[in-house]
């Protein structure tokens, strides 16, 4: 449209002079579309017959699961390579990972996708045993958004301990926009793990969640501050987020903050509390009941 040609220089000018959000005549990103597409592979494969494919009959699990080995395989080590590739021309003098590189740590991640399985296997026996409102195993794995964004975050957890950059982000916060949950792939996180409800919840980097953990919608493990050089720069890598050892239940909107503060095994931390200490184990912590105030129509003062 004629009437819109004047615009065209003005975009170009601004793209020169805000060039760090210009990704134009380099080498491509990793795509979008394509780890999506990776990340529904993977929820296949780990559980068949729950997903895109529901008509899983006994003679056709060789064919289907081959099929997707070889889909993941071959759309995955593009993704990788793409992604090493463009973290080398950012940073200089960081080794490049060849295309054999991408393809060898692509075959290792599906190899432990057994060891993966069993993990999500207590996780999902977690979600029905501490959810009394869960019929059965398959509506937890069916029906529950934690299920979902926790089987992602595992896949990515790995992706991120054998270096890969861009991706493992990609799929959690993919999962992320999909569930509402938000699970950094670099947090550690046990097994028999169990999201109730889910939205809101927000996982930091650092963490370490450890076994039979539980968690409320609404919850954040979240960095008490920002530790910086001379220069005021963040200094990235530091334990930031808070430790959450064995057993240990959160509920809603309870916010724990800070890389020193551990909560001890068995503890439980009350709705909407705020805490930025350790706790011991076994241990209650609880905001103190608020005081309500109460209004009847037609009466008058203050009903409390």
């Amino acid at each position: 449209m004629a009437d819109l040609d004047p615009l065209v220089p003005t975009l170009l000018a601004s793209y020169k002079e805000e060039f760090s959000t210009v990704h134009t005549e380099q080498l491509p990103l990793p795509s979008r579309e394509a780890v999506l597409a990776i990340s529904n592979d993977f929820l296949d494969l780990l559980f068949p017959g729950y997903f895109r494919f529901q008509e899983w009959e006994a003679k056709d699990w060789s064919l289907k699961v081959s099929e997707i080995l070889v889909r993941i395989t071959n759309a995955l080590s593009v993704q990788i390579h793409r992604a090493f590739r463009h973290e080398h021309t950012c940073l200089e003098g960081k080794k490049l990972a060849g295309k054999s590189q991408a393809m060898a740590i692509t075959r290792d991640l599906l190899a432990g996708i057994p060891q993966l399985r069993a993990v999500l296997g207590q996780d999902v026996q977690a979600a029905f045993e501490g959810d009394p409102a869960a019929r059965n195993y398959q509506e937890v794995i069916f029906c529950y958004p934690g299920i979902e964004a926790v089987a992602i975050y595992r896949v990515a957890h790995d992706l991120f301990k054998m270096g890969v950059p861009f991706l493992p982000r990609m799929m959690t916060e993919l999962a992320h926009h999909k569930t509402g949950i938000d699970i950094h792939p670099g947090a550690h996180i046990g097994p028999g793990f169990f999201i109730d409800h889910g939205t809101g919840v927000v996982i930091g980097e650092t963490c370490d969640i450890g076994r039979n953990v539980k968690l409320y919608q609404g919850v954040t493990l979240g960095a008490l501050s920002f530790p910086r050089d001379a220069s005021g720069n963040i200094i990235r890598g530091k334990k930031r987020h808070p430790t959450l050892e064995d057993e240990v239940v959160v509920y809603a909107n309870a916010t724990i903050l800070g890389g020193e503060t551990v909560v001890g095994h068995h503890a439980v931390i009350g709705s909407n509390v705020w805490l930025t200490e350790s706790v011991n184990p076994h241990t209650t912590v609880n905001m103190e009941k608020p005081s309500l105030r109460i209004r009847q129509p037609g009466i008058s003062g203050n009903g409390s």
